[in-house]
């Protein structure tokens, strides 16, 4: 009777639950802005096989960043639970240990960025001046590596102590840096795709400078730290599990989405594009959802190493129904005015009458999606990387394969769509399955 009698009053951290929430939010909408500008200063150039190379590299990228955003989400569950343990200095030998990783996986991937290249183009197909276009931009953009995943291990670590709103500071040094640089580069000095890399690169080192200034401040934690305990051999066996078990979720959620797009380009050009389109509705309404799986982190980890299992409940439930009324909201919205929301991504007529026989599509993959985002966020704070792992893989072996076998061999879009909403309803239930565990 007590327990649910909390979960009807206002919870004391939903202000803070709230401003996080807001501000990052707001971080994350900066990322695909400054993406836009990046197309935008590419696609006015006489050539386009600069901006079609670049697009082809991205893809190269995606898979390598995205790989590591492990180091990202690692550091933020435990240096949450540090902090509500109140044990500051276990708080800073996490983001230690991190950074360390970061910096020795930043300094292999610029070592091994040869074969890298190599593998990775080899596996895009591509002209041969849009492929040297592509290779332009990553010999150029490959030098950032180090200062990236140094930068997801700052970021993560302040999530974790509830800064957001210093990562918006950093996210907006970013953001601003590349837009100038990229406008310095690409149109005052025309290196084209060349200059867009060394933009993005050079930007990712002032947001590190930045990032180590704002830390060098904290002159009370470099007191308390014992540099002994940085090697502390059982503390770094739990680092490397749990981000071996995040590496291997992520992993396997990228390449759902590849084999999803790499299938809809067997269907013909203009599903593919179609499928394209509608996808970007998805990570469009994910940079939203993924501000409150973020706040539900930083505060599920705080909460975890408080030992607050009520305010633990009460998180899940204010995040689950406030990133279902966004993703619902977006999938209504799109469902709602085809025209004048698609009309704004595309003008050809055959992709926008293809696309409005599966715009539907887009309520159970985002219905199930945001609750599917906002417990990732969940068991992350609680650093379960272990019930992330397992959950990922049961919704692609059980929820997603099967029905992609079917649609590759029906040669259909719509058991596509079926196969990917099945996916993301076989990890809400999963992960949901393990909360009510948790829960009680």
């Amino acid at each position: 009777m007590h327990d649910s009698l909390i979960t009807l009053q206002r919870p004391a951290f939903l202000p803070q639950f709230l401003k996080l929430t807001a501000i990052n939010i707001l971080s994350n909408v900066m990322v695909p802005i400054a993406g836009l500008l990046d197309v935008a200063f590419l696609g006015h150039l006489a050539d386009i096989r600069h901006l079609a190379g670049v697009s082809l590299a991205t893809v190269v990228f995606n898979y390598l960043y995205w790989t590591f955003g492990f180091l990202r989400m690692s550091t933020t569950g435990m240096t949450a639970q540090a902090i509500g343990r109140g044990d500051e200095e276990d708080a800073l030998l996490i983001g230690l240990r991190h950074g360390i990783l970061a910096l020795l996986l930043g300094v292999a991937i610029v070592i091994l960025q040869v074969p890298l290249r190599q593998i990775g183009f080899a596996m895009l197909s591509a002209t041969t001046e849009v492929s040297a276009a592509g290779q332009t931009f990553y010999n150029a953009l490959i030098w950032g590596a180090p200062a990236t995943l140094i930068n997801f291990v700052i970021v993560g670590w302040l999530l974790g102590r509830s800064q957001s709103d210093r990562v918006l500071m950093l996210t907006a040094v970013n953001s601003v840096a590349n837009v100038a640089l990229d406008y310095w580069f690409i149109v005052r000095l025309n290196w084209a795709s060349a200059g867009a890399g060394l933009a993005t690169a050079m930007s990712q080192y002032l947001m590190l400078l930045v990032g180590l200034v704002m830390l060098s401040r904290e002159a009370h934690l470099k007191q308390m730290l014992n540099r002994r305990k940085l090697w502390d051999a059982t503390a770094l066996k739990t680092v490397l599990v749990l981000n071996r078990d995040i590496l291997i979720r992520t992993f396997a959620l990228i390449s759902t989405f590849a084999v999803f797009t790499n299938l809809g380009s067997a269907f013909g050009t203009i599903p593919l594009t179609a499928n394209a389109i509608l996808l970007q509705v998805v990570t469009l309404a994910a940079y939203f959802i993924d501000g409150i799986a973020f706040a539900t982190e930083s505060l599920a980890g705080l909460f975890r190493g408080q030992g607050k299992q009520a305010q633990l409940n009460q998180l899940v439930q204010i995040a689950g129904g406030l990133s279902v009324c966004i993703g619902v909201l977006f999938a209504i919205a799109f469902i709602g005015y085809p025209d004048p929301l698609f009309g704004r991504l595309t003008s050809h007529t055959p992709v926008l009458v293809y696309l409005k026989q599966y715009v539907l599509w887009l309520l159970p993959v985002l219905g199930f999606g945001s609750v599917a985002y906002m417990l990732d966020g969940y068991f992350l704070g609680l650093t379960e990387g272990r019930v992330l792992r397992q959950t990922m893989l049961q919704a692609v072996l059980l929820g997603f394969v099967p029905i992609a076998i079917a649609a590759w061999y029906l040669h259909s879009n719509h058991w596509l769509w079926l196969a990917l909403s099945s996916f993301m309803a076989v990890r809400t239930i999963a992960l949901g399955w393990r909360w009510l565990r948790y829960a009680h």
